[in-house]
């Protein structure tokens, strides 16, 4: 599954640290395109175990952390999960099957 972020169209560089929680019933590969995002920033990519994260050549894959980690079942029990851990989630989505997602990152 191939993960797209990017700015809001307000704003031109996304300089703020992101926490992504990428779980799915079966392992995957998420490759992850990237624009417009400021190299330098903190990216934590939770991803469900056996999942791994793949990055772009000459991506801003230097400063971002990818870890497995075993996620409740439930979307529910996730979300409470997210908002303990984080203290807030300011987007959940849920797919059944996609190759691509699209996300736009920013206040």
């Amino acid at each position: 599954v191939t993960l797209h972020l990017n700015p809001i169209s307000s704003v031109h560089i996304h300089q703020k640290p992101l926490v992504f929680i990428l779980n799915s019933p079966l392992p995957l590969v998420w490759k992850l395109k990237m624009e417009r995002l400021a190299p330098g920033i903190r990216r934590v990519f939770f991803v469900s175990l056996g999942s791994v994260v793949q990055f772009e050549k000459g991506n801003v894959s230097l400063s971002a952390e990818t870890e497995e980690k075993l996620f409740p079942e439930r979307n529910e029990h996730l979300l409470q999960w997210a908002q303990k851990e984080y203290g807030a989630v300011t987007s959940f989505t849920e797919l059944k099957i996609s190759r691509n997602i699209y996300i736009k990152v920013g206040e």
